[in-house]
């Protein structure tokens, strides 16, 4: 590993890492020494293990936050999903896993697939600055959104006021179909939510080695190791390689 390419990515000589605390599919425990614990600190360690450098994890309630925290340089990479409207402030690299994100709807409901859920009048619980809100709001054209500060709130909102639907990513929809009875979760998926691991723009080496480790660690069965080693196979799927 050559000096400019640690001093490009760790300029202090520690790999300061941002984790997105909300993703509860990454994030799934602690260490020993408690430390956040999961897919997304895991490929973290392995890439400051590969720069021969110590590792900083950096924890973030939510995605919004990892991107907002970019611009006051708190972080070296952030592990967070990519979209377009962060991509203006972050270089992402290939995604390494992703996620199907979908909507449940309430018993009785009268909607059966995704076109129909934008609709005039529909009303769709989601989480403020999720992957999939930022999806939502480029895309849909007259539904209207009811935004939450968590996942959590997105479902109580949706009991609460009587919402027509709930968007989310569906591992986490399958499990609060549990606390509805009569609820479904419609069959296909309108986007998925691509992790990828980020830095600061203008730093093309950096942004080089990332995509270059991350396509190698998909190519050689990092991630998929990851996955079934934190229990989350079925879950989180592998994605797959891109070359950009």
């Amino acid at each position: 590993m050559t000096t400019d390419l640690v001093k490009s990515l760790a300029p202090t000589g520690v790999l300061r890492a941002a984790l997105n605390m909300a993703n509860f599919l990454l994030i799934t425990g602690k260490t020993a020494s408690g430390e956040p614990d999961g897919v997304s600190p895991d490929l973290a360690r392995a890439i400051a293990a590969d720069l021969g450098v110590d590792i900083e994890l950096i924890q973030y309630k939510g995605p919004g936050d990892v991107a907002d925290a970019i611009a006051t340089n708190q972080w070296d990479i952030g592990n967070i999903a990519a979209e377009p409207e962060r991509a203006k402030t972050i270089t992402f690299s290939p995604a390494y896993c992703e996620i199907q994100a979908t909507y449940m709807l309430p018993p009785g409901s009268s909607i059966s697939s995704l076109a129909e859920v934008d609709a005039p009048g529909i009303r769709i619980a989601v989480k403020e600055r999720a992957a999939y809100d930022l999806w939502l709001t480029d895309n849909l054209k007259h539904a209207e959104l009811v935004r939450v500060d968590t996942i959590d709130e997105s479902f109580e909102t949706f009991k609460r006021e009587q919402l027509d639907v709930l968007a989310g990513l569906r591992p986490a929809l399958v499990t609060q179909q549990q606390k509805m009875e009569g609820a479904t979760i419609l069959e296909n998926s309108f986007t998925a939510v691509q992790q990828s691991v980020g830095c600061k723009p203008g730093n093309p080496q950096a942004a080089a080695y990332l995509k270059d480790f991350i396509n190698k660690s998909i190519s050689n069965g990092l991630i998929e190791s990851l996955i079934k080693k934190h229990g989350v196979t079925g879950r989180l799927s592998v994605a797959p390689l891109v070359d950009f």
